[in-house]
């Protein structure tokens, strides 16, 4: 009689005995290439393994609650304006800097562009009601309005990656004189396809039994669930592949990495889950421009700075059809999509893609990275009309407030101070927000 067990003795099958019993009995036919293979196996797995990610170094520059932002310099200031990204509340944002030679960051850098990256940390239950609004309106527009004074610039390119991107399309909406150009990449605006079983999922859960039940909705049930999407290729194929090159030890190191993304899986606040499932999933009130946030409706035609919409064929979490009917909607008339030949994940780490997506996005924001325009300039303030003379007067560029470093001019270890309260902080100044959270945040004025 055949024995289901596995070596735990459970009855219950998993991934790695699965795979694990599936190369064995390929290689059961070649038992000297067997032992020659589980030889350089084990020197590799127990040899030092160099798995760390996110390792592109960076500051913490502004704190509110569990939500951070990271501030990441160039060794030489090439644009005008810096680049503001949001990535998705599920998992995290190291995915744009997962290793050195496959980060997004790394090569954001290598442009000369000054990146902020918003870290939204890790919901607790403090967290569970925060809304939409709270993120988006209150700690993304806190936080655009803090790298705006500091750089005392008008606007900003902002880039949103996944549910990010969807948070970056109502900003760019509401905000719209806040951002000079706008990138989103995998970035769902319609929800009403087919062509993604997330899609079907979604519409037939009850957002309100979870929310009820967990509070914020548990990282590991929806981590669960996107593997649960394609079971084959991302539970039993992936194990696979890895005893197959168990004994490749850059292999094994990139396997690594990529595990420890995946299962650092933040809780999703619970209204905010609510709210998100409700009027995009079930609704789709985004792309009809009908969806209504803090009061005020998100008019996708208020989207008029130039827009590169970039997505991937083969997605299987947000498909082209999600994405594509954004450039039609919004009221741009500098707009463009681009769709790449990969998958959700690939579009920011296959070495392929690496040559595609950063560059891509690079060219486009260097060539729209002019400075303020006249008509802009006429109607500043006073006061700031003035600086801005003396500073032209005095051969300093308008737009760019911080010194170009060079190889020949490296960093100094920046002095972490306070700012002074009303002004505006200066370009080493660490800003922590510290208040009373109450159940639903409440926004500065």
């Amino acid at each position: 009689m055949k024995n289901d067990k596995t070596a735990d003795g459970s009855g219950k099958a998993n991934p790695m005995s699965m795979a694990t019993d599936f190369f064995i009995s390929r290689m059961a036919l070649e038992p000297l290439k067997l032992a020659e293979r589980m030889k350089e196996a084990r020197e590799v797995l127990l040899g030092p393994l160099k798995t760390d990610i996110a390792k592109t170094p960076y500051e913490v520059v502004y704190e509110d609650d569990r939500v951070r932002l990271k501030y990441y310099r160039p060794a030489e200031v090439r644009y005008n304006y810096p680049l503001f990204i949001v990535y998705a509340q599920v998992n995290r944002e190291t995915m744009l800097d997962l290793q050195p030679g496959r980060s997004v960051v790394e090569t954001f850098l290598q442009s000369g562009l000054e990146i902020y990256m918003v870290d939204w940390g890790y919901a607790t239950r403090k967290d569970r009601y925060l809304t939409l609004d709270d993120h988006i309106n209150g700690y993304m527009n806190d936080m655009v309005d803090y790298v705006l004074k500091k750089h005392g610039v008008r606007h900003l390119h902002l880039m949103g990656i996944c549910m990010g991107g969807t948070f970056c399309v109502i900003y760019a909406a509401q905000h719209s004189e806040k951002v000079k150009n706008l990138v989103t990449t995998v970035t769902p605006v319609n929800f009403d396809t087919e062509q993604s079983l997330l899609n079907v999922w979604a519409r037939s859960i009850s957002p309100n039994e979870l929310v009820d039940a967990y509070g914020n909705v548990p990282g590991d049930f929806m981590n669960l669930g996107f593997l649960l999407l394609n079971p084959a290729r991302l539970i039993i194929d992936k194990y696979v592949g890895f005893i197959e090159n168990v004994n490749n030890r850059d292999f094994v190191e990139n396997f690594l990495r990529m595990e420890k993304w995946i299962f650092d899986s933040p809780d999703l606040p619970g209204e905010t889950f609510r709210e998100f499932i409700e009027a995009m999933y079930f609704k789709n009130l985004l792309i009809k421009n009908e969806y209504v946030l803090g009061g005020e409706l998100v008019d996708l035609k208020n989207i008029t700075m130039p827009l590169l919409n970039i997505y991937a064929r083969f997605d299987h979490l947000v498909p082209p059809e999600a994405c594509d009917k954004l450039t039609s909607k919004v009221g741009s008339t500098d707009k463009e999509d681009l769709c790449l030949d990969t998958g959700h994940i690939g579009i920011y780490v296959s070495s392929k893609t690496q040559k595609e997506f950063g560059p891509k996005i690079i060219r486009w924001l260097r060539e729209r990275d002019g400075a303020e325009q006249a008509a802009d300039a006429e109607t500043a303030p006073a006061k700031e009309q003035k600086e801005k003379t003396q500073e032209k007067e005095e051969g300093v560029s308008p737009v760019m407030t911080e010194p170009t470093l060079t190889k020949e001019q490296p960093v100094k270890p920046e002095k972490k101070v306070k700012g002074t309260p009303g002004s505006a902080p200066a370009p080493d100044v660490k800003e922590t927000v510290k208040r009373k959270t109450p159940t639903k945040r409440t926004k500065k004025a």
